[in-house]
């Protein structure tokens, strides 16, 4: 403990020796105030303060300076000093603004805060080309502070959060920052990161996950990406969600007209702000927000409120308004956990005479500097902008050290000692031995989601191992496993096994080898699930699961061999046997004796007659993925896709049957699919999802060897099940010659309800979508419907409804349907 306090004192006066200028910010009443932007006269050399008050200003050498202290609610305090050594101690009180409403003239009938709105919005495109193209320095950092945290969850033993928690169960339990360079041009929008030093308390890794471009919150845009699309208080659209008030001005340091404009919601649940940003008269650009949205409004339920801060600095360079710091403070409460959050960032360096080559911008949106996670405590007291707190210094000092510890093989071994002892329901909710150490673990599959009820196996449930051991911290590993499945009706047992082995993840190549004997659906993209078919036949005497027998040996590899290009191949040899029902039981209402249907998906009626004749065949697929234009982050130990939403995906699948024991099995089919989301701004979210595929010859194939569709019969279904028909029975539609589908989706979120009264209030997602299906020798198939999404209580709004109308032939159905939705 004594070497603790040692080493935090030494870094106390490390980063006090580094901070030529340092000082602490205090209100008149000596409160201290966070995120106070401090910088140089005409320059954006500056930091802003941190959660006590405290800063440190860089400086190179001694001389005449005048620094300014700026934050919204007090006025800008302008210091001159003459520095003639360092460390240079500078403090500041600041004075609360006095915002005063100016006399109007009563000439017009036009609220004076919609003229200065409509002249904010008319200067957009000018003031954001004023910087177009820069270059600039960014920092942020973040904070997770928890109180009061449970010691268990879904009876797990939390434990103390990797030497976080007090004996209160509080404490820090995440600490970030991130020093990076970012070049960014605003025509065609381009954005690039390289990430120069990145720490997280207690990780030998480091690497955070502080980027500039998620900290980019343009209000300047229509919409403003907070984990939702918001409308921006000065979007084109801005008057159809807000009513502002202009509740006075002031003037800066530098003689400007400061306006601040009160935001007023016009309907709570849309998705907007409240608070107050601030304009500069004449100028017509922003001088500083602060807003704030709800949990819900952001999609984030377990968010109470979320503050948003921002400051603007004058560039008298280009005569522009530029963001130089920025927090984000939120509360979460959810499941037992309280939690205080706040991510700040500060910008400097802007350099707005950058000019960039073909080369500067690409699919890589960021990257890291050799050994950017690896910088030592002197480096970051030398650059950190933001002084650390006390509290924050301690953080890092007592969980590197413990990091240190927990580490080491005694410590370790006495951790799985304690977690592997066997509990008794591990043999329902399974059991794995651990040796951290050594980098492996043995897995015991529980009965508890292993099993469940089918017509064909009766009660059936599957116990197995799986061991796992990782070869390094970039992605190497290997796992290997065994399982069988036991039908107490047929009493058969089914083994399998399998072994996967994955090279790194930046590419992930792939290889993996299985076999032995299963059960599989006779569609292969499988459209009901396990345990939904369980449910429906113990309760409701259902029977949608179709099943066949396959005995097989398979060998897949996978890898992304170019950014956006994923390829894919299999090779199995099965040999497949039709299956019967020997189970009638149910725990539902009807006669014992009622029989369910049968397992034969082409008739259900037929209880003698299989579906297709036994046999043995060989399956090839060659497939490839294009996610067109993707963009991507280089994280030192992987790749993170992030797709494009301004482009479609498109898969392609070659799959070639063939060796079968009867010939006139094997078959030569293609399938292609494009799908994509498309923002639509303040109206919410369009997609579509297309697939189609022909054979090379229409052949008399085995079923499960056809082109099918994606059916429904359940009422209550999971997700949002864009590549399925709503009230297509499962197996109704099959085919060996050529197939298409077709489904699009657009989600409206509060565009057209939110300007209903008193429909607004429920804060309800209007959404309508349509599905077709065309296939060979068949009339086409179509499904209209509209719905309702966001519904439920408070924050917690996971359930949709959707009213389904069909049309086949001209025979048309219609009905409801329930979505639920976790994630």
């Amino acid at each position: 403990m004594k070497r603790s306090i040692t080493i935090i004192l030494l870094l106390l006066l490390v980063s006090a020796a580094n901070a030529q200028i340092k000082g602490k910010v205090t209100d008149e009443n000596g409160l201290p105030l966070s995120s106070v932007s401090v910088y140089f006269e005409n320059s954006f050399t500056g930091t802003t303060t941190n959660d006590n008050g405290a800063y440190s200003l860089a400086l190179k050498k001694t001389g005449r300076y005048v620094v300014f202290f700026q934050i919204l609610g007090f006025t800008t305090l302008k210091k001159e000093v003459n520095i003639t050594s360092f460390p240079f101690e500078l403090d500041a009180v600041l004075r609360e603004e006095n915002v005063q409403l100016k006399e109007i003239v009563i000439s017009t009938k036009d609220n004076p805060a919609n003229r200065i709105i409509r002249n904010v919005i008319a200067n957009k495109e000018k003031n954001t080309d004023k910087y177009a193209k820069y270059t600039a320095k960014f920092y942020s950092r973040g904070l997770y502070k928890i109180k009061d945290a449970p010691k268990s969850f879904l009876g797990q033993n939390l434990g103390d959060f990797g030497g976080s928690l007090d004996s209160t169960r509080s404490g820090i339990v995440y600490l970030s920052e991130t020093i990076s360079e970012i070049n960014f041009q605003k025509n065609p929008k381009k954005f690039k990161e390289k990430i120069i030093a990145s720490k997280v308390s207690g990780r030998d890794n480091g690497i955070s996950f502080n980027r500039a471009e998620d900290a980019s919150i343009d209000f300047y845009e229509n919409e403003v990406m907070l984990g939702n699309d918001l409308i921006s208080p000065i979007a084109t659209s801005a008057f159809s969600y807000y009513k502002f008030k202009l509740e006075g001005s002031f003037y800066d340091t530098n003689g400007r007209l400061i306006n601040k404009i009160k935001l007023i919601p016009k309907r709570a649940n849309d998705r907007v702000f409240s608070g107050a940003i601030y304009i500069v008269e004449d100028d017509w650009a922003l001088y500083g927000t602060d807003v704030s949205v709800t949990g819900a409004q952001i999609s984030t339920p377990v968010v109470d409120v979320l503050h948003l801060k921002q400051n603007y600095n004058y560039s008298s360079e280009n005569d522009a308004w530029v963001l130089i710091s920025q927090s984000i403070d939120f509360k979460l409460d959810a499941f037992g956990f309280k939690l205080d959050g706040r991510f700040s960032a500060a910008y400097s360096a802007y350099n707005f005479s950058s000019k960039f080559s073909e080369n500067t911008f690409s699919n890589e949106v960021l990257s890291f500097e050799k050994n950017a996670t690896k910088k030592d405590t002197v480096f970051w007291n030398k650059l950190r902008p933001v002084p650390l707190t006390k509290e924050e210094v301690k953080d890092y000092v007592v969980k590197d050290s413990i990091n240190i510890v927990r580490k080491s093989k005694n410590y370790l071994d006495s951790i799985n000692k304690n977690q592997n002892k066997l509990k008794l329901l591990s043999p329902i909710t399974g059991y794995t031995y651990r040796n951290s150490f050594e980098k492996w673990s043995l897995s015991f599959y529980g009965l508890l989601g292993n099993t469940g009820f089918n017509t064909v196996q009766g009660l059936n449930t599957s116990l197995g191992f799986n061991y796992s051991k990782r070869l390094n911290d970039l992605g190497k590993r290997w796992n290997v496993g065994v399982k069988s499945n036991y039908s107490f009706s047929e009493k058969v047992l089914r083994p399998t096994f399998f072994f996967t082995k994955k090279w790194n993840n930046m590419s992930r190549p792939q290889i993996g080898v299985s076999g032995g004997v299963t059960t599989a659906q006779f569609n292969g993209r499988e459209p009901i699930s396990a345990l939904e078919n369980t449910i429906r036949s113990l309760y409701l005497r259902n029977n949608y699961f179709k099943i066949y027998e396959k005995g097989f040996v398979k060998i897949t590899y996978s890898e992304e061999i170019k950014n956006g290009i994923f390829f894919s191949t299999s090779l199995e040899y099965a040999n497949r046997n039709p299956l019967f029902n020997t189970s009638n039981y149910s725990f539902a209402k009807q006669s014992k004796n009622a029989p369910y249907a049968s397992n034969n998906p082409v008739d259900q009626t037929d209880f003698e007659n299989a579906p297709f004749t036994a046999h043995k065949i060989a399956t090839l697929n060659i497939g490839t993925t294009f996610i067109f234009n993707q963009k991507y982050l280089s994280y030192p130990d992987r790749k993170f896709n992030m797709g494009n939403e301004k482009a479609p995906s498109l898969a392609v699948n070659y799959r070639k049957n063939f060796g079968a024991s009867n010939a006139a099995l094997n078959s030569d089919l293609f399938t292609a699919n494009i799908r994509q989301e498309i923002s639509a701004g303040n109206y919410g979210n369009f997609s579509y999802n297309l697939r189609g595929g022909f054979f090379l010859r229409k052949k008399e194939i085995a079923l499960m060897d056809n082109l099918q569709a994606n059916g429904n019969q359940l009422t209550f279904v999971l997700g949002n099940q864009l590549d399925s028909f709503g009230l297509l029975d499962y197996y109704k539609f099959y085919t060996n010659d050529k197939y298409a589908e077709a489904h699009i989706e657009h989600n409206f979120k509060g565009a057209f309800l939110s300007k209903i009264p008193l429909i607004n209030k429920l804060n309800l997602h209007l959404v309508a979508g349509a599905k077709t299906l065309f296939m060979a020798d068949n009339k086409p198939y179509s499904e209209y419907a509209i719905g309702l999404d966001n519904i439920g209580f408070g924050k917690w709004r996971f359930l949709r409804v959707d009213y389904v109308n069909s049309n086949y032939a001209g025979i048309k159905n219609n009905g409801f349907l329930f979505r639920l939705s976790l994630f």
